[in-house]
């Protein structure tokens, strides 16, 4: 499969909005409280929000096409940009998305390929990521590329309060 990847740009902001919240409602609307689930889109995904993160010279995030169209995103934090502060030397994967009419086709997997291989041009010592406990395909799927459990912490979703499992893969 030949995939392209972009790094992102303030030129991509409309589409990395649409992309951001159109992947996230999908993978999580069904499984959280209406109302809250919403107060977080409209809060995580707005514009000012993404053009916080896109300025942001610790995150990355890039496009990924399947000959010219765009399947997937995936975002990467460094340094003071991650959500937890472990290793000065570790790399977050803090989103990894297909679009839903793209999924099931190997594309997540050579996605996470890409920001591995990122994150060893940046002499990380290991990738980590969070991931809800209760999206056991996502943890089975991590786990089968050497992803490792070591933690948790609290992830909200509005006021829903929910448990995130930290995991890593050690890259030397």
């Amino acid at each position: 499969m030949d995939l392209t990847f972009e790094k992102c740009t303030m030129k991509d902001l409309n589409v990395l909005v649409d992309i951001s919240r159109d992947t996230f409602i999908h993978a999580f609307e069904k499984q959280n409280n209406p109302e809250d689930f919403w107060n977080y889109i409209n809060m995580a995904f707005n514009e000012n929000a993404m053009i916080e993160q896109l300025l942001n010279v610790n995150s990355e995030f890039y496009f990924v096409y399947l000959k010219n169209v765009l399947v997937g995103y995936f975002k990467l934090n460094k340094n003071e940009a991650q959500t937890e502060q472990f290793a000065k030397r570790s790399i977050e994967l803090e989103r990894i998305y297909v679009i839903k009419d793209f999924q099931k086709q190997g594309i997540g997997k050579l996605m996470l390929q890409k920001a591995i291989e990122i994150a060893k041009a940046c002499k990380a010592t290991f990738i980590w990521l969070g991931v809800w406990q209760e999206n056991k395909d996502a943890v089975r799927f991590y786990e089968s590329y050497g992803f490792k459990i070591f933690g948790s912490h609290p992830y909200y979703i509005g006021k829903d309060k929910q448990t995130d499992w930290l995991m890593k893969k050690r890259l030397r």
